[in-house]
């Protein structure tokens, strides 16, 4: 293990599905791989998506942590809210942003307004 945590993004959830071997290698090596509830909503929300990939979610699943969104976590709200005003992200990505910063972990993620932030630990996967 090289002492890497990676939080995923959507887009690299999607990349990872899709057999994208040097992310599956990279994750293989963490220590610790996580992504949002929002990501997992995100997903199963695509339009059309065959009973298949939604399997291969549920595998995906079971091996990495989901977080969740408490009424009760003010630092993480307040973390939220401040990603939100001051980088002017879209609350599903300031969620993410501020969740994967919450368990100190760097955000693997295509999206160049995520990537443009030096204040997100974040990386393209690609």
């Amino acid at each position: 293990m090289n002492g890497r945590r990676y939080f995923l993004d959507t887009n690299a959830i999607v990349s990872l599905l899709a057999g994208n071997q040097s992310l599956l290698e990279m994750l293989n090596q963490a220590d610790y791989v996580a992504t949002s509830i929002i990501c997992e909503l995100e997903y199963l929300a695509f339009s059309d998506l065959p009973n298949e990939d939604k399997e291969l979610f549920e595998q995906f699943r079971e091996q990495v942590h989901i977080t969740d969104l408490y009424s009760d976590d003010a630092q993480l709200k307040e973390q939220i809210l401040q990603l939100r005003a001051e980088k002017k992200l879209k609350l599903p990505d300031a969620i993410i942003a501020a969740s994967a910063k919450k368990q100190n972990s760097v955000l693997l993620t295509e999206d160049k307004q995520l990537l443009s932030h030096a204040e997100i630990n974040s990386e393209c996967y690609l």
